[in-house]
């Protein structure tokens, strides 16, 4: 896949079809969803943050792909230098990607991969919370609304993708990283290892 393909992919494919591209274990049975990202209502609870999925960031009246409706992929490479205009034009798509103002404010937990941005010791300090493995470092980021920009309240133990629980306030809020373009910031009040399902 050409770095077009891919960049379309990561930017199209993300927002538009979340489910697919989860890449964590299956939840477990009592799960009312694919935690990482899979369709239907959230698991929900009387007390605590609300379980949510990534398709929650993202408003339902936004098409990413509009833009580029008229477009064949196919007869387009690196090359062409066609190919470079459409990479920045999807770049800026990916980055101004709207956030869901529903979700602002609302006490979550959203699972996801770790994308360190600042680490001591085998501590993390601050990182990107991404939808599925390899975003921002394997492959090009996902779309803002699929980023979510963390600082946890005690620096976690944990390594560059390793799949973990957050938890806390969500705020929709725009950082610029090195590593990619967050619509969505949290000061976690927990950061916990992945296990399959809400505890």
């Amino acid at each position: 896949m050409n770095t077009l393909r891919a960049t379309f992919f990561a930017v199209i494919g993300t927002a538009v079809t979340a489910a697919a591209l989860a890449a964590g274990p299956a939840p477990e049975a009592t799960t009312a969803t694919n935690p990482l990202g899979g369709k239907g209502a959230s698991a929900k609870s009387t007390t605590g943050p609300r379980q949510i999925t990534w398709e929650e960031l993202v408003p339902k009246d936004w098409d990413p792909a509009k833009a580029f409706k008229d477009i064949d992929l196919s007869k387009l490479d690196d090359a062409d230098p066609r190919a470079n205009e459409l990479l920045l034009k999807m770049q800026e798509v990916s980055n101004n990607a709207p956030t869901n103002p529903e979700m602002n404010g609302q006490n979550v937990k959203l699972p996801g991969f770790i994308v360190p941005l600042e680490e001591n010791k085998g501590e993390v300090s601050e990182f990107l919370l991404v939808p599925y493995f390899g975003a921002c470092i394997h492959t090009p980021p996902p779309p803002a609304n699929q980023i979510l920009h963390v600082r946890p309240k005690s620096p976690a133990k944990f390594r560059a993708m390793d799949t973990v629980w957050v938890t806390g306030k969500l705020v929709a809020q725009r950082n610029d990283s090195m590593m990619g373009t967050s619509g969505y910031s949290m000061t976690a009040d927990t950061v916990t290892k992945y296990t399959g399902g809400a505890k």
